[in-house]
């Protein structure tokens, strides 16, 4: 056999063995990376597993889903008390409907006057954002025995009841600016201040209300868009 012909099989074995052990050498590291990277993941869905049997966690989320349900048991009471919505009453039901909630506000109204349709429009909007107050109107011409009784002398008055006591009220226009034009939230920030209306609005339905309406308003655009 050719000496140098040896050499060269020889020569050849070895690198392939260097090659080979190369590889090998590499595939372990590769292997050992891999469990590395796997070993966070698994010990997140550990931690997730023993986060979900934690009894802090679910006396939070018991207590969580207790106060939603009172809360909606509450909301549920007030609308059955008229809450929620604007509404007209006769002077027969007028007692009753203000010594029946803790807080009221009542718009003493004439059918025929261009600023009581205004304030209406304001309350009504009002009415179903802030469902912890009644919202109510009386046709003061309807009712001349609770007028007098309560001084009304000009309209629109809207007075402020308060676990059936009349603690403030509006007179006119005069704390809005004595303007025609004044906003919904003018008239809200008042509301807030007289502390009629709570600070908080009633967000669930405000929100989904509010996004119903983004969804029309985009839904609108795009048409126009196309149009043109």
């Amino acid at each position: 056999m050719d000496p140098d012909a040896v050499k060269s099989t020889l020569s050849n074995l070895a690198f392939g063995n260097v090659i080979a052990a190369a590889a090998r050498d590499l595939q372990k590291e590769m292997v050992t990376k891999d469990k590395a990277q796997a070993a966070p993941a698994s010990h997140d869905e550990v931690d997730l597993d023993e986060l979900l049997d934690d009894p802090e966690l679910e006396k939070l989320h018991a207590e969580r889903i207790a106060a939603l349900k009172k809360e909606a048991e509450k909301r549920e009471v007030l609308k059955r008390q008229g809450h929620g919505e604007y509404r007209e009453i006769t002077e027969g039901d007028f007692l009753g409907e203000v010594t029946g909630s803790e807080k009221v506000i009542c718009h003493f109204y004439h059918h025929e006057f261009y600023r009581c349709k205004i304030m209406d429009k304001h309350l009504k909007a009002l009415a179903p954002i802030y469902v912890g107050t009644k919202f109510v109107k009386l046709d003061a011409e309807n009712a001349p025995f609770f007028v007098a009784k309560l001084a009304i002398k000009t309209l629109p008055c809207v007075i402020l009841f308060k676990k059936g006591i009349a603690v403030d009220r509006l007179v006119g226009f005069q704390d809005l600016g004595s303007k025609d034009d004044f906003s919904t939230r003018a008239l809200e920030n008042i509301l807030k201040m007289k502390g009629i209306i709570d600070e908080k609005k009633d967000d669930d339905d405000n929100d989904e209300e509010s996004e119903s309406k983004n969804r029309r308003v985009r839904s609108s655009t795009a048409q126009d868009s196309d149009s043109d």
